[in-house]
């Protein structure tokens, strides 16, 4: 099982790293300069992809309005359409995704296409199992509400709402990916709002550490939603790519470095430490984003490392 906790720890020594350059002076950055990182390189580890049709389920566990909901599915639906031309695109962040099936060594072990197909939604707004979930219960619910398919390849999104205490929620982690084998895989986030947005809602809010730079504006005006959107992604992302432990990451199999881990507060060029990148602005509500998706929604979707380039890519 994989979560967002090796990206935050990520963030925060990136953060606290940059906060120390600029306290120091021009001597931190005469050391910089002479320090080459080491390559970032995901390997392949001879396991399964989740590829081809895709059916998706969403649980909805606690209060989402029905504005919420439609954030998180207007996403779910753009992944594999291609929108609003002449500009970047959430279909075009998850071709990324699908360049992991053609990068395995063996070709054509696995379907090209990577098609997430929205099947059914469950709104479990009394919290069957209480207000305090476990990661053993976040399981349970994936495994419960996970669409029926052929060969039982299927992903099952929970999604918990901002009144919902999960287990390692914000200190642990925004969210994280496990799997039910042979191939039926699920993502948890949660609705930071009003438990961590520092932390799970960067850059909407202000970090929680390093430097204080004012948050942006959130695409969809609800800091909680569209933060949990790029928690999203970034879990599909590894979900997809590495759904039993297996597939592609870097570092230690119980904190594996993903296909969106791997590049740690990227959103657009020249991003660093505490400062996003270089985004694209809406004239008339002010907000920052980086794709477009159905129905003129605007998302802040993460860097992918890109299996082509071995680098980390934004759309922007």
């Amino acid at each position: 099982m994989a979560s967002c906790y090796s990206a935050l720890l990520a963030v925060a020594v990136l953060l606290c790293t940059a906060e120390m350059s600029l306290s120091m002076g021009g001597g931190s950055r005469k050391l910089a300069s002479l320090y080459t990182p080491p390559p970032l390189v995901l390997k392949y580890h001879n396991g399964p992809l989740l590829t081809g049709k895709l059916p998706l389920s969403i649980v909805w566990y606690g209060a989402f309005t029905p504005s919420q909901r439609a954030i998180v599915v207007d996403f779910i639906n753009s992944l594999h359409q291609p929108t609003a031309a002449g500009h970047p695109t959430v279909s075009t962040w998850w071709r990324t995704v699908e360049k992991y099936p053609a990068a395995v060594p063996k070709s054509g072990s696995f379907a090209a296409s990577v098609v997430p197909v929205l099947m059914g939604q469950t709104l479990d707004s009394a919290c069957s199992l209480g207000k305090t979930l476990t990661r053993a219960q976040i399981s349970q619910l994936a495994s419960r509400h996970a669409p029926s398919a052929a060969g039982g390849r299927s992903l099952t999104l929970v999604l918990t709402s901002a009144d919902v205490a999960v287990e390692g929620f914000c200190m642990g982690g925004c969210g994280t990916h496990g799997a039910h084998p042979p191939s039926a895989a699920y993502v948890w986030a949660g609705n930071s709002a009003s438990q961590c947005p520092g932390t799970c809602a960067w850059p909407f809010h202000q970090p929680l550490y390093g430097p204080q730079s004012p948050p942006l504006v959130a695409p969809n005006g609800d800091v909680g939603m569209d933060g949990m959107v790029i928690n999203v992604a970034s879990l599909l992302a590894g979900a997809v790519t590495n759904p039993l432990g297996n597939g592609y990451y870097q570092g230690a199999p119980g904190a594996p470095l993903e296909a969106a881990s791997a590049c740690p507060g990227m959103y657009g060029k020249g991003s660093y430490p505490g400062y996003a990148g270089s985004l694209l602005v809406d004239p008339t509500t002010g907000a920052s984003y980086n794709a477009v998706g159905l129905n003129g929604r605007k998302y802040l979707l993460p860097a992918l490392w890109d299996p082509e380039t071995s680098s980390c890519t934004t759309l922007v």
